[in-house]
């Protein structure tokens, strides 16, 4: 459990995952450093999370991550204002769709330039003051969709957001080497989320997305990240089969390749001409479509999940039950006991048998034993 008064930097803080996950630290007294292109909005954030506790502490920084200075300057307005960074959370991403001969090339290196140098930046500048403090947590946001499986359509995000993956893991090697192993570097991956990521991906597909796999909530990523934060590892899922989805990729990855091209072609895009082609909030803020959840109804399609696997669960168990009912033994039945003796026998000597009776009840069967002798050689070299 995290203690009031630690000190957070958030990017990407005015909507999605990251607004979440700056709500979730402030409930617990935080202090926070929060930024994001949409000004209006994360002062609306900071605002809230000042509200959700009466430790929480909360300043807007209006800053674009794919400038390095201002990162830098992100983190030296954390240690003006609070004098350290216990944990800074690269939120920041946003989306392209279209195939990877359509997308333009402006937009592919957009969509990198904010997933993959953005948060390089931000790491940047978090090591820099974490090496210095000597202890500090960075918590990049990744994702299963490039971190372990990809998707058509999603490839210039997919490509990504598995460079994010590969930059963690080569910087907790590096951080092995200088020492500094108080630092902690850690990849979170949810699955699919419910965030207004869709509306605000940039769509060159003309296709309108509408329907999206089982979807965790924000709040349920930003409980990954507080436990991350208190209790560092260095990757974590989250979401519906973000644990199982990996491993059927490994050990069938054609099976799965081919349900996840399917499912997209034929159930998660409408027919072509049902939407306008957009380059979403790539070069522009979210402003006012800034929320946290993307009105997918995540939470209740959570609850139905689990009452449906709990319905299941309940089968099975009275089927069991119902079962072993059926298999106990009436009064005055018939029985039939299955014998297994263990005997040793020396010649000249008494005999000795050992009996452990394995017990088979059944009705209108006969008794059988079987007899499995056993003569050591010893005793019979002896006598003669």
């Amino acid at each position: 459990m995290l203690a009031a008064g630690t000190v957070v930097v958030i990017t990407g803080a005015s909507s999605g995952i990251g607004r979440a996950v700056g709500l979730a630290f402030a409930h617990r007294g935080a202090r926070l450093v929060l930024a994001a292109r949409s000004a209006e909005a994360l002062s609306q954030v900071a605002r809230e999370c000042t509200a959700a506790h009466p430790q929480a502490e909360a300043v807007a920084v209006p800053a674009d991550v794919t400038d390095a200075d201002a990162m830098t300057g992100l983190a030296d307005t954390a240690l003006a204002r609070y004098g350290r960074v216990d944990v800074w959370v690269n939120a920041a991403g946003v989306g392209v769709l279209g195939r990877l001969d359509a997308v333009p090339p402006a937009d592919v290196l957009r969509s990198w330039e904010v997933n993959v140098l953005g948060t390089l930046h931000g790491a940047r500048a978090a090591l820099r003051v974490m090496r210095g403090q000597g202890r500090g947590v960075l918590i990049d946001v990744s994702s299963v969709l490039g971190g372990a499986v990809t998707a058509p359509y999603m490839g210039a995000y997919a490509a990504a957001k598995a460079a994010l993956v590969v930059l963690d893991e080569v910087m907790r090697q590096e951080l092995i080497i200088s020492g500094d192993h108080d630092v902690a570097v850690c990849t979170v991956l949810p699955a699919g989320v419910d965030t207004p990521f869709f509306q605000h991906s940039a769509n060159h597909t003309g296709r309108r997305v509408r329907t999206l796999p089982a979807v965790a909530t924000p709040e349920r990523v930003a409980r990954a990240v507080l436990h991350t934060a208190a209790r560092p590892r260095a990757r974590v899922v989250v979401g519906p089969g973000a644990r199982l989805l990996p491993w059927a990729h490994a050990l069938a990855p054609g099976l799965v390749r081919g349900l996840i091209r399917r499912r997209t072609e034929h159930g998660y895009l409408g027919a072509p001409g049902t939407a306008p082609v957009t380059t979403g909030t790539l070069y522009a803020p979210s402003g006012a479509t800034a929320a946290v959840s993307g009105d997918r109804h995540a939470a209740a399609r959570t609850a139905a999940r689990r009452a449906f696997a709990l319905a299941a669960a309940g089968a099975v168990g009275a089927r069991f039950i119902a079962a072993r009912s059926r298999t106990r033994v009436r009064t005055g039945s018939p029985t039939h006991v299955r014998i297994r003796p263990r005997a040793r026998v020396g010649i000249g000597s008494p005999t000795h048998v050992r009996i452990r009776p394995r017990v088979r009840v059944g009705i209108g069967s006969p008794t059988r034993v079987r007899m499995r002798p056993h003569i050591p050689a010893r005793r019979l070299s002896r006598r003669r």
